[in-house]
């Protein structure tokens, strides 16, 4: 199996995975497929829905229909000619307790019905347990991947190697760590459904996080149990490449319906707010008039249509560049998820260390909330740690932000910049002329057309955060930097005050003269002479 990289925004990546019945791309939505009861039949996902790939359980199928998917094989005993992934049996441990299987049986049953992509029978962390017992399962999943390679005999099956731990994070790196040694193909996340059950998606985060920090960054990652696509784009820009989704026939039988931000009971709807076959065909009145299996055959499908419109979503906003854009719409359609977005700031440095430097598009700054966007914390790291002001400068002339982009190249800019070098001549070049704009604090005028800081589109006015940031990020400049003097053009309906605050504060503990012009109207001639004047001063 390998696993190639063609796009990738904030942790997503689409790739390209290789198996032995044909390539897959990622990020990629198993439909679990239960051969019990079953709602859609996989030959109709994948003819009607283009689904490459699903998931069942081989534990099921050996305890219902042991010999005859041994004398079919997986995929024609589906009838499905996609990749079949198989679950061992660990869901059934954690509800149940045990399973009546041993973990070398149910490695040579995957085997003998010729699934593609196989699991161990790892021990499920699970919620609201001691951490000796979360312990346990790591140790015992561990123990149980590491006789794998006694146990197996073929070598064209890929192999998921389940990161346990729960709520631990310790366990959960520690189990990523050795998980990660290991010959595995692919890694799967164990334990989330009750995190996500219970919409703690901020927990989530940090158990996603935690294990892809300590795995190895070349190996997919297999999230299971995501199965709301309203979450599906969080799950995605956490470097989740597989996700996998019962809840689209779950949902059905108690007459669900799914939506990209969140599911409503039938009964409460007059309209269908979607363009899918089904909805196009139905009405929410005529379906309730259904009898049960048809109605939950018909939710089924529009739900399945459900989530796979959304994959695409992501997938071409991955490949737009505007993935943290998606993101932070559809946080705001649950408090819980945007409270998990928020929670990404903890992860602030991995996301930008791992993020593209450029991308096909612009930025869209819509609140504070983009504070955490890799552009910006990247621009604040690189401005501290790779950028000195040219040598000459002694004065810093701090200029705000206009709506022209480059900054440098705008009218107001072009003039201030002119009036210095027709006053000045030869003291010029002691003179460093920056903008100050949200969200990225200092934007010095030779760094004006690097990517994003004339690639970004802001909502205004700014709120108080992205305000504050700004500020304090100005602030942070002053400090690491040797200038003699701060001349500051403050617009104060902008800033509000703060930026001339945030800059006094700088100087005094640099013990530099600070000048403010406090001028209504910055850009006419009287501010041009009243700056050139203050310049002057300040070089003499």
């Amino acid at each position: 199996m390998s696993f190639e990289i063609r796009d990738r925004d904030l942790l997503a990546r689409i790739g390209r995975l290789e198996t032995k019945s044909g390539t897959i791309e990622t990020p990629l939505l198993m439909p679990v497929v239960n051969p019990t009861v079953q709602p859609i039949s996989p030959r109709t996902m994948r003819e009607e829905f283009d689904c490459t790939m699903l998931i069942t359980n081989a534990y099921i199928v050996r305890k219902h229909f042991r010999e005859e998917a041994v004398e079919k094989g997986i995929h024609s005993f589906l009838d499905f000619n996609g990749v079949v992934v198989t679950d061992s049996g660990a869901y059934q441990i954690l509800v149940y307790g045990d399973v009546e299987v041993t973990p070398a049986e149910i490695v040579q049953y995957q085997e003998e019905i010729n699934t593609d992509v196989a699991t161990i029978l790892d021990v499920p962390t699970g919620w609201g347990v001691s951490k000796q017992y979360a312990r346990h399962t790591v140790n015992e999943t561990l123990k149980r991947a590491r006789k794998l390679a006694k146990v197996k005999t073929r070598d064209d099956i890929a192999w998921i190697g389940p990161v346990q731990g729960g709520c631990y994070l310790d366990l959960v790196a520690r189990s990523a760590r050795e998980m990660g040694s290991l010959p595995f193909q692919i890694h799967a996340l164990g334990s989330p459904t009750p995190v996500m059950e219970q919409y703690l998606f901020d927990v989530l985060v940090d158990m996603v996080m935690t294990a892809k920090m300590n795995l190895p960054l070349e190996r997919p990652l297999h999230l299971f149990g995501a199965g709301h696509p309203f979450m599906f784009a969080l799950a995605v820009a956490l470097g989740c490449d597989l996700l996998d989704s019962a809840a689209y026939a779950l949902y059905a039988r108690e007459d669900r319906y799914m939506t990209e931000y969140g599911t409503t009971r039938l009964g409460e709807l007059e309209y269908f707010p979607c363009s899918c076959p089904v909805c196009v065909k139905n009405n929410p009145q005529s379906v309730t008039k259904m009898l049960k299996a048809e109605r939950q055959k018909i939710l089924a499908r529009h739900n399945l249509y459900a989530c796979f419109s959304e994959l695409r979503r992501i997938k071409q906003a991955i490949v737009g560049g505007r993935l943290w854009e998606h993101l932070e719409l559809r946080a705001h359609g649950h408090p819980s998820l945007l409270q998990a977005l928020k929670h990404l700031r903890k992860y602030e440095d991995y996301l930008e260390s791992h993020s593209p430097i450029t991308k096909k598009s612009g930025l869209f700054f819509f609140s504070s909330l983009g504070l955490i966007r890799p552009e910006v914390v990247r621009h604040r790291k690189r401005l501290s740690e790779r950028y000195s002001p040219p040598k000459e400068a002694k004065v810093l002339v701090l200029l705000p932000q206009t709506q022209t982009k480059p900054f440098h190249k705008s009218k107001e800019h072009r003039r201030v910049l002119k009036g210095i070098q027709r006053n000045l001549g030869d003291k010029a070049h002691e003179i460093h002329v920056c903008a100050y704009a949200a969200p990225f604090g200092v934007v010095p005028t030779e760094l004006d057309e690097v990517y994003p800081l004339s690639q970004h589109e802001i909502a205004t006015p700014l709120d108080a955060e992205t305000i504050n940031h700004t500020a304090r990020q100005v602030a942070s400049y002053i400090a690491l930097t040797n200038y003699r003097q701060i001349i500051l053009l403050q617009d104060l309906e902008t800033w509000k005050g703060k930026m001339a605050t945030a800059c006094r504060q700088a100087c005094r503990k640099k013990v530099i003269p600070l000048t403010v012009l406090r001028l209504k109207k910055q850009w006419n001639e009287s501010a041009l002479n009243s700056l050139v004047t203050a310049i002057q001063k300040a070089l003499e």
